[in-house]
């Protein structure tokens, strides 16, 4: 039997459409067709490993089939591997990385100021100097500092993170020791309850050198005390756990921190010499100002005597002390109850040359050939030393001489000088602290 031709190619077209959706069923909606390159079988609960046997169960086939499977696979893996290799490098990166040690340091005298703005130079907040509560952060070296200061820093009251401590202490007379002493009596309880390892003091020492209340804390001596960081010549201080320190300006009369410019070192100073102080009866101080009176040489020099020390400098009285520094080539140091003054480190903020008066005060400070002022002259301070002020006539007649560029290259190399000696100074107390505390770390 003869098929037509239209007849046949319908048929064919219909068997082809029927084929196309019997494939299309299978691939896409079928639950029991596996492709041959990606399977997922899931068995049932003890069914044997090697299939259907007598009569078990059929294996479940999973419902999803991915056709990216494999690559999927494959990115994941080196995904996780890149993942591994970079928490590695991060891992030796923190293993290679300094360590560091945290240090609080409570000032509880204004020495202390000296040590935080002058000499470490850390940051202050709030910047009001008459604050309650003053804190700031730094770091030195491998050490985050951290500083408390004013009169809201209270025994208790103060965050503890650490197991560090510098305290900074005043001991000049009776009042301030015994002030001194309760906060030490605090420290040493934290040392005996573990909640402090390590313990600093920055002593603002006595004139005469007499500090004996403070030897039973040192740890020397069976205390906790590791360093000490001595203000004047002691004969204490041994480079190994006593060191001195500079007394350095007079915060307490809040007395800035001086950012030399331009200015200050090149302007046409008018004046020779300043002196604006205390004169006591029979004291050096009477003849200095003798001999600028005879000499003719006061009208060259700024000076305002007054006889008796007051503790607080008025608003007024502070600006014209800091204006006659910055105005004068030179600025007189004669001695008070000891040789350093804070006058010396305050003209040096200027690049007015201290005149210093080098002589030994009553007392037991160390006697020596460096002494007195012998952490600035092992330091190379360029000041004009003199033994008696019947020599300051010379001094000043050579000032007359000078020509404006050889002072302003004088009056560099001291504010040079003075910025170099603090940075060797914050060197020195981070090394030590370092050393002494976290040797072992």
């Amino acid at each position: 039997m003869k098929i037509p031709k239209r007849k046949l190619f319908l048929l064919i077209i219909f068997a082809y459409v029927a084929f196309s959706l019997y494939a299309a069923y299978n691939v896409f909606f079928s639950t029991k067709v596996i492709s041959r390159v990606h399977r997922v079988v899931k068995k049932e609960t003890g069914a044997p490993s090697g299939g259907v046997r007598d009569g078990g169960a059929a294996p479940f086939l999973a419902e999803d089939w991915n056709p990216w499977e494999d690559e999927q696979v494959e990115y994941n893996s080196a995904l996780n591997k890149k993942r591994e290799a970079f928490k590695q490098h991060l891992s030796r990166i923190d293993k290679n990385k300094p360590k560091r040690y945290k240090v609080q340091i409570w000032g509880k005298a204004a020495i202390g100021l000296y040590l935080w703005e002058h000499i470490l130079e850390g940051p202050l907040n709030p910047t009001d100097k008459v604050a309650q509560w003053r804190e700031g952060e730094l770091q030195s070296g491998k050490i985050d500092f951290s500083f408390y200061t004013g009169p809201a820093v209270v025994q208790g009251h103060v965050p503890q993170d650490m197991n560090s401590l510098i305290l900074v202490l005043n001991g000049r007379e009776q009042q301030k020791v015994s002030y001194s002493t309760r906060w030490l009596e605090h420290v040493q309880a934290m040392v005996q309850s573990h909640t402090v390892s390590h313990v600093a003091v920055v002593l603002l020492g006595n004139e005469h050198c007499n500090n004996n209340w403070i030897s039973p804390y040192l740890k020397r001596n069976g205390g906790f005390v590791d360093l000490m960081f001595l203000v004047y010549d002691s004969p204490w201080v041994n480079d190994k756990d006593v060191f001195q320190w500079p007394l350095g300006v007079a915060t307490y009369r809040q007395f800035p921190m001086i950012r030399p410019n331009a200015q200050l070192i090149t302007s046409n100073r008018p004046y020779l010499c300043n002196f604006l102080g205390t004169v006591y009866k029979n004291s050096s101080r009477e003849t200095l100002m003798q001999v600028l009176k005879q000499s003719g040489m006061d009208k060259e020099c700024i000076t305002a005597a007054r006889e008796k020390w007051l503790p607080q400098e008025t608003s007024d009285s502070l600006r014209r002390y800091q204006t006659a520094l910055a105005q004068s080539e030179l600025t007189l140091c004669p001695v008070g109850i000891n040789t350093e003054c804070y006058r010396i480190y305050e003209a040096c903020s200027y690049g007015s040359v201290p005149v210093v008066e080098d002589v030994l005060t009553p007392g037991t400070c160390a006697v020596g050939p460096s002494s007195p002022l012998r952490l600035l002259k092992a330091a190379g301070a360029p000041f004009i030393f003199i033994s008696d002020w019947k020599e300051l006539p010379a001094i000043l007649e050579r000032e007359r001489g000078m020509s404006q560029e050889q002072r302003v290259d004088r009056r560099r190399r001291l504010l040079e000088w003075y910025a170099s000696f603090r940075q060797q100074m914050k060197e020195r107390f981070t090394e030590v602290i370092e050393e002494t505390f976290f040797k072992s770390g």
